[in-house]
């Protein structure tokens, strides 16, 4: 029965994982109007389970650190019952996230229902290991995103205008372009596209191209390919740091091998992020800053690099801390971040931890008194 509360609820954290964690690699791709939703939403599909897939030759040391050694004692952390409530912690808290449209952490939420049903299960706590292998990681990374995206963004700004590519403010109706403004009105943009929508009848979108060729290149069109690439490495990336993780729990059932709880949970959470990515991908996209095609690719570059780094190290950094620390730069480097949405973005991490600690810790009096 407890195998089974273990499978059940270590793929309820795949789900949630999916849901919560999918779209924040393409977040760029939809948010600077380069592509659909839906579009983005498949490309961010595929190139997870990509990573998911390759999690078995890359990322061996992940599934090691959140199997729970080295953290509890080792007796308590090979019990089913752990397993099962750190599941059930991690999976709820980012669950409620999801469907309050928070991109919170599904790492950060791990290692909360670790210490969680560490403490209730009576097991003294490795306080070195908790701070130097997953505090200290959490804390840095998105600190190091936003500090490297708000240096490198000028300095590609600067090329870019040194190389002769300019910027225009497009009001198009799909592809179809309807009217030009100039860079720096984006108010009078949104309200001019508002206008326009109610004398067309259709949409009318607010979006950023440029003009101009490198080699004979068409600036917009290499700059769109990059832009994608990036996404899709900050995807792949995702799904490299974040499926060990959770196949982890899977590996205290019986007859389940590492490759078979990678592609399980690879593939749950692919599920996931087709049916609930929606509310968490609006806030991602639109509500932390707004952006251009430059500026996304260079989110989703340093966001990419830090994160496939980390996990080739055995670092569990977040994708979420990451990505948006990565946005959270960009907003600085343009003066355009939403400020409220990120002070709300920061109070849902700071609360994470406890929140998962103290579902975990029940569900395992729970799972204990059955």
């Amino acid at each position: 029965m407890i195998f089974v509360v273990i499978l059940i609820a270590g793929l309820c954290v795949a789900y949630a994982n999916g849901a919560n964690d999918n779209f924040k690699g393409v977040a760029t791709l939809f948010g600077s109007g380069t592509t659909s939703f839906r579009r983005a939403l498949l490309w961010a599909t595929v190139t997870t389970f990509l990573g998911s897939i390759a999690a078995f030759l890359l990322a061996g040391n992940l599934i090691k650190s959140f199997s729970g050694k080295g953290l509890v004692d080792d007796a308590i952390a090979t019990q089913p019952a752990f397993a099962a409530a750190v599941a059930l912690g991690a999976g709820l808290t980012v669950l409620l996230a999801t469907r309050i449209g928070m991109p919170i952490s599904t790492t950060h939420s791990l290692v909360g229902a670790l210490v969680g049903t560490g403490v209730i299960a009576g097991s003294a706590l490795n306080l070195s290991s908790l701070g130097t292998n997953f505090l200290l990681p959490l804390a840095l990374s998105p600190l190091m995103a936003i500090v490297i995206t708000g240096t490198v963004y000028p300095v590609m700004r600067t090329a870019r205008h040194r190389l002769g590519i300019t910027r225009d403010i497009c009001l198009c109706v799909g592809k179809e372009t309807v009217e030009i403004l100039p860079v720096g009105h984006h108010a009078v943009a949104m309200q001019r596209a508002e206008q326009l929508t109610a004398t067309l009848g259709d949409t009318v979108t607010c979006q950023s191209r440029y003009r101009g060729q490198v080699l004979g290149i068409s600036a917009a069109e290499t700059l769109d390919r990059f832009h994608f690439l990036s996404a899709g490495m900050v995807s792949f990336a995702r799904g490299l740091n974040d499926t060990p993780k959770i196949a982890a729990m899977l590996l205290v059932a019986p007859y389940l091998s590492v490759s078979t709880s990678l592609v399980l949970v690879g593939t749950v959470i692919a599920i996931g992020g087709l049916v609930g990515a929606r509310r968490v991908a609006e806030t991602m996209s639109q509500r932390i800053t707004t952006m251009n095609p430059g500026q996304g690719f260079t989110a989703n570059l340093v966001t990419g690099l830090i994160v496939i780094g980390a996990s080739r190290f055995g670092l569990p950094v977040s994708t979420t801390h990451v990505s948006c620390g990565a946005l959270f730069g960009i907003g600085a480097a343009t003066g355009q971040a939403y400020k409220k949405t990120i002070a709300t973005i920061l109070l849902a991490w700071f609360v994470t931890l406890p929140i998962a600690a103290g579902l975990a810790g029940v569900s395992f009096w729970i799972l204990k008194q059955i």
